[in-house]
């Protein structure tokens, strides 16, 4: 008899299914097929797949974007709260796999107006943050995007070259001291 799913269950495995495929990897019957269950299983919880990508992406924002900026916001400085994001999304992770994935299906509308909402969040949590070190607002927004794409750049890294990155824990916190110190540098002091 198949293992019953929760809606938990299922959010988890399209975020694997993207994590390899893409948003076209949540298709309903190799996604039942790969955990030995029917689609009925699925559907009982989700109406359409569309319904099960929609929450798979709303999980996705919640767990790698409003629980990361909430673990940030655990610093007293923006210093802190920034030297706090770069060690958590530095880090590396399967969190990439995601996150560059949904990058390259934002031909699906579901997928856009997630990663756009999720693009928004990040960079106004930014900006927020250089704002609070004075920088002023035009700055302040481009050193958030400046510092967004780096994270980009380090995620796609992570995925193709990641011997390229520091592994030991020392050097992984050199090399966040480099990063924080080319964002947070003003221009005039360089």
């Amino acid at each position: 008899m198949p293992t019953r799913r929760t809606k938990d269950d299922w959010t988890a495995i399209a975020l694997e299914a993207i994590a390899e495929g893409g948003a076209a990897a949540v298709a309903v019957e190799p996604l039942a097929a790969r955990v030995g269950t029917t689609k009925g299983s699925l559907y009982w919880h989700f109406p359409t797949r569309d319904a099960l990508l929609e929450a798979a992406l709303a999980r996705w924002e919640r767990e790698h974007t409003e629980t990361v900026i909430g673990l940030a916001d655990q610093g007293a400085t923006a210093e802190e709260r920034l030297r706090l994001l770069f060690s958590t999304i530095l880090a590396g992770d399967h969190a990439v796999d995601i996150e560059l994935a949904l990058l390259a299906s934002t031909a699906d509308p579901v997928v856009s107006a997630a990663v756009s909402r999720v693009t928004e969040r990040r960079i106004a949590y930014l900006v927020t943050q250089f704002a609070d070190l004075g920088f002023a607002r035009t700055m302040a927004r481009r050193r958030a995007v400046f510092a967004y794409s780096a994270y980009l750049g380090q995620a796609q890294l992570m995925r193709v070259a990641p011997e390229m990155l520091p592994r030991s824990a020392s050097s992984k916190r050199a090399y966040i001291d480099d990063v924080l110190r080319v964002i947070l540098v003003p221009p005039a002091e360089r």
